[in-house]
C-alpha cells in the first residue's frame, strides 16, 4: 500500500509540473508592473499591516499594486489607505455568501496552511479553496507573501512565470521545528526572501539547505504620522501592541508599580486590543493601579498618542522589527525597551538611543524607566538620537531598497543579470604590501 501511494503522489506531481509547463507556454513575459501583496486580515490592525500599507504607498508611485486580503473581518480599514492602492478580499466574513459549499467547507481545517503557523486557526478550507485558486490564476507579475503560512502556500502554489518574495516579519528562531521543516524545503521556490534584520538574514543563511534566487534584509520604513515631535515635558509613559500574553504587558504593569512608588504622578498608557485586556484590566485593579495605568484601547492615529508622551516602553518577550519602536523614534521620545535579540537590539544602541533592559526582568525594566524619569537630561539626549536614527530608515531610503530589489528580481528572469564585482585590488608588492588601488578595499 505504501508504494502504491508513493506511486501515487509521484504521478500527482508529475501532472502539476505537466500543467505548469503548459501553462507557462502561453504565459507572458515576467513583469514587475503589478504587485500583489498577500495579507491575513487588511482591515486589522497590527504593525504587519501597517508595515504592508505603507509598503505598497510606496511602490504604487511606479507600479499596479493590490493588497489581497485572506479575510475581511470589519467593514472598514482600521488605518487609513492609499487611494492608489486597490483592494481584495478572499473571504468576507462580515457578509459571508449563501453558497452551500462555503458553508461546508468553513467548518474544515486548513490543509495548505500547517498546524503550526500561529493563525493557523483563522483558516479553513474554504480560505484554502480561495486562496489557491487565486494564487493559480496569476502568470505575471511579483506576488509578495507576508507570514510563513502564506510563504509557503505561495511557494508551492504560484507558476513559475510569477515573480515570487517571501517577507518574514517574525524570527526563524521562533517558529515552531515543524514550521522550520518546511522552510527549509519550501523557501528555495521563491525567488526572493526578504527579512527584516540582519540576525534574521544570518539565521536564514546558516539554516536552508538551498536559499531562494535572492536573501535580502530590507528593514520596515517610518510610516507617516500626524502632528510634531514630542515635548518631553508630559509626564506619560506609553507602550503600544496587542494586547497578547508575548507583548509582556503583564510585566510591564508589575514594573509600573515600583515606579508609580517612586512617581505617582506619571501615568503610564498602554494602547491596543487583543485577548489579555479583561487579564490585564483586573491585574490594575489588583495591584491598585487604576488611574496610574490605563488601557484606552486601539488607536489609528498612534503618531497623535505618541506626542503626548515623553517615554515610550516596549516590554515584549522577542520581537521581529517592531515598527511601534520606529515611530517613537520618529517622534522623538526617550526608548526604554527589552533587549530582544532580533528586533530592539539592531534598532537601539544602548545608552545612546535608547536603554536596552536583560529580558524579562521586571525590577531591571522599572529601574530604567525610573532613571529616565527622573534624569531629564538624559531623557533628552536619547530622544534627540533617537530622532536622528529614525531618519534612517526614511520611508524614500527604504522604498529605494525595494526599487532594487525588484529591478535585480526582474533582470535574473530576464537574463540580463550581472553580478556586481566586488573592487578590483593590485596584487602584492614583492614585500607583501599591495599597491594603492583607484577604489575602496572591500568591506
Amino acid at each position: 500500500m505504501r508504494a502504491l501511494a508513493r506511486k501515487g503522489k509521484s504521478a500527482v506531481r508529475r501532472l502539476y509540473r505537466g500543467y505548469n509547463r503548459r501553462k507557462m507556454l502561453n504565459a507572458p513575459p515576467p513583469s514587475t508592473r503589478q504587485v500583489r501583496i498577500l495579507l491575513l486580515h487588511a482591515y486589522g490592525m497590527g504593525g504587519t499591516i501597517r508595515t504592508v500599507f505603507n509598503l505598497a504607498s510606496y511602490l504604487a508611485k511606479e507600479h499596479d499594486v493590490e493588497i489581497v486580503s485572506i479575510l475581511k473581518e470589519a467593514e472598514e480599514p482600521f488605518f487609513p489607505i492609499d487611494p492608489r492602492v486597490k483592494f481584495r478580499f478572499l473571504d468576507d466574513r462580515i457578509n459571508p455568501s449563501n453558497d452551500p459549499l462555503r458553508a461546508m467547507l468553513s467548518k474544515m481545517p486548513s490543509r495548505i496552511i500547517p498546524k503550526e503557523e500561529t493563525a493557523y486557526h483563522r483558516f479553513n478550507l474554504w480560505t484554502d479553496l480561495k486562496l489557491a485558486r487565486y494564487i493559480r490564476s496569476l502568470d505575471t507579475g511579483v506576488l509578495m507573501a507576508t507570514r510563513p503560512g502564506l510563504n509557503l502556500a505561495m511557494a508551492q502554489l504560484a507558476l513559475p512565470s510569477v515573480i515570487t518574495i517571501g517577507q518574514e516579519h517574525v524570527a526563524l528562531r521562533t517558529q515552531a521545528e515543524p514550521m522550520q521543516e518546511l522552510i527549509k524545503w519550501r523557501y528555495r521556490r521563491l525567488d526572493a526572501l526578504v527579512t527584516l534584520t540582519k540576525a534574521d538574514l544570518r539565521d536564514y543563511r546558516e539554516t536552508l539547505p538551498k536559499k531562494p534566487k535572492k536573501l535580502a534584509r530590507i528593514p520596515n520604513a517610518v510610516p507617516p504620522m500626524t502632528g510634531g515631535t514630542s515635548k518631553l515635558d508630559a509626564k506619560v509613559a506609553i507602550a503600544v501592541g496587542r494586547l497578547t500574553r508575548i507583548k509582556g504587558f503583564h510585566r510591564l504593569i508589575t514594573a509600573w508599580e515600583t515606579v508609580a512608588a517612586a512617581h505617582p504622578d506619571w501615568t503610564l498608557r498602554i494602547f491596543g486590543a487583543g485577548p489579555q485586556e479583561e487579564n490585564l484590566a483586573q491585574q490594575i485593579v489588583e495591584a491598585g493601579l487604576q488611574g496610574k495605568v490605563e488601557l484606552p484601547g486601539p488607536t489609528s492615529d498612534v503618531g497623535a498618542e505618541l506626542e503626548k508622551a515623553s517615554i515610550f516602553v516596549l516590554s515584549s518577550r522577542h520581537e521581529g522589527f517592531p515598527m511601534t519602536i520606529l515611530e517613537a523614534m520618529g517622534k522623538g521620545l526617550a526608548i526604554v525597551s527589552f533587549n530582544s535579540p532580533h528586533g530592539p537590539k539592531e534598532m537601539i544602541t544602548n545608552e545612546v538611543d535608547g536603554l536596552l533592559v536583560k529580558p524579562r526582568t521586571n525590577a531591571n525594566l522599572a529601574a530604567s524607566i525610573i532613571r529616565v524619569i527622573e534624569d531629564e537630561q538624559l531623557r533628552r539626549d536619547l530622544a534627540a538620537r533617537a530622532l536622528e536614527t529614525a531618519r534612517t530608515y526614511d520611508v524614500d531610503a527604504v522604498g529605494e531598497k525595494w526599487d532594487a530589489l525588484l529591478a535585480e528580481l526582474l533582470a535574473r528572469r530576464n537574463g540580463t543579470y550581472v553580478r556586481p564585482q566586488p573592487p578590483a585590488t593590485d596584487a602584492p608588492g614583492p614585500d607583501g604590501s599591495s599597491a594603492t588601488s583607484d577604489g575602496p578595499a572591500p568591506a
